[in-house]
């Protein structure tokens, strides 16, 4: 395993490295055509797009609702990061309630750096059992069916870092998860389904539990725009502690790695690039079912495109993603070169369960799909994301958002 994760990470590196040798001499040309092209961003405006979508995911059957995508510079845009924020509500037809509310805020010089994410879920979800490959014994075709679980989810994360130098952040961060209403459907009298039985072994009440703790990050971030970025590199090192202390059953405490790259391919264009994504959690000691490191639950939940949100779980995951990002020429929006865009990517996906021997790398799960982008407000780049994801089984799944997955 170990040698499997000092590979994928010098091959990271490596291509980075190489990508960034090769632009160094005009690294900053690209965005200054761009700029001249825009209108110049104000301070202190907001940029505002508002859309009604609809769309079908593996977690949520076919949904419905309205998202705003809201940009803002608090303070010079020549030395300050765009702020941004989505807020969306969304009802599917598996009876699913959602509110959001994710924020990236840059003050003035980007001193500080405030993120934010809030949600009040009325949800459910499936759930396939812990780790990639296969969990059960019998029958059961885990690769198209689940164990379907109604849970109600309060959720209220927020970090606060001040800027050492310019790009490298480091702070503190409270982190509240309340599940409760949680009713495990597939559990009866004779078979104990996977979230109950986790849930009863390791002392968790099955029918409601919370995650409340701290955390300490360090990040770097030279993204010139969080939502949509064109040039870049995103790296980030969190850990999260769980004492009992403040509220939860067990001791617990997960680190979380992650790195972002963005690579130019064309001088004239910066919208044709490559996209790189990587990140692994980790938890220790004991966490409840739904807390455990799993693909889809990333801070944006953008992670595993392909399968449905919470396929993978696990006391451990690893996932990667490469995307290549380019433009459509749409000669109809002459005053818009950048309206229309498409995409290219493909994921995998390993989970570790320490229960049942899986170990990271023993199973892996790709899937690979495309979209196509469409640019809702120029100044702020929020664009409207249609994709469709295929696995390896063959099946797939169409995913409808606001900004960039990554």
């Amino acid at each position: 395993m170990k040698k499997a994760l000092l590979i994928l990470l010098l091959t990271t590196v490596s291509v980075s490295l190489f990508a960034e040798e090769e632009a160094t001499e005009d690294k900053d040309i690209a965005v200054e055509e761009q700029v001249s092209e825009e209108r110049i961003p104000e301070p202190f405006k907001l940029y505002n797009a508002i859309v009604p979508f609809i769309g079908n995911a593996p977690a949520t059957g076919f949904f419905g609702g309205v998202g705003l995508s809201t940009g803002i510079f608090l303070g010079d845009p020549s030395t300050t990061n765009m702020s941004s924020a989505i807020t969306s509500v969304s009802y599917s037809t598996k009876n699913q309630l959602n509110f959001l509310l994710k924020s990236n805020m840059f003050t003035s010089q980007n001193q500080w750096n405030l993120v934010g994410d809030w949600r009040l879920f009325f949800s459910s979800q499936d759930t396939f059992g812990l780790g990639t490959g296969p969990q059960l014994d019998n029958d059961q075709a885990l690769e198209t069916m689940g164990e379907g679980m109604d849970f109600n989810l309060v959720r209220f994360h927020e970090t606060a870092s001040r800027q050492i130098i310019p790009g490298l952040y480091a702070g503190l961060g409270y982190h509240l998860d309340v599940y409760s209403n949680i009713r495990d459907n597939a559990s009866t009298e004779d078979y104990t389904g996977f979230h109950q039985e986790y849930s009863l072994r390791n002392g968790y009440d099955p029918t409601g539990y919370m995650m409340s703790g701290v955390s300490a990050n360090l990040y770097y971030d030279t993204r010139d725009n969080v939502a949509n970025p064109y040039q870049g590199r995103y790296a980030m090192a969190s850990y999260r502690v769980m004492p009992e202390w403040l509220g939860n059953d067990n001791n617990g405490s997960t680190l979380w790695l992650e790195y972002r790259d963005y690579l130019r391919l064309q001088k004239s264009n910066p919208r044709h690039m490559i996209g790189l994504w990587t990140y692994g959690h980790f938890s220790y000691g004991t966490l409840p079912y739904m807390g455990l490191p799993s693909v889809g639950w990333d801070q944006m939940g953008r992670s595993g495109r392909g399968f449905a949100q919470g396929r993978f779980r696990g006391d451990h995951i690893y996932y990667a993603e490469i995307e290549y990002r380019f433009p459509i020429p749409f000669p109809w929006v002459k005053n818009n070169p950048d309206f229309l865009g498409g995409v290219l990517f493909t994921n995998v996906t390993t989970v570790a369960d320490k229960h049942n021997g899986v170990d990271l790398f023993d199973y892996l799960e790709p899937a690979f799909g495309g979209g196509i982008r469409i640019m809702l407000q120029k100044e702020s780049r929020a664009n409207l994301n249609i994709d469709y994801a295929v696995r390896m089984d063959g099946t797939g799944a169409l995913y409808i958002n606001i900004n960039e997955s990554f």
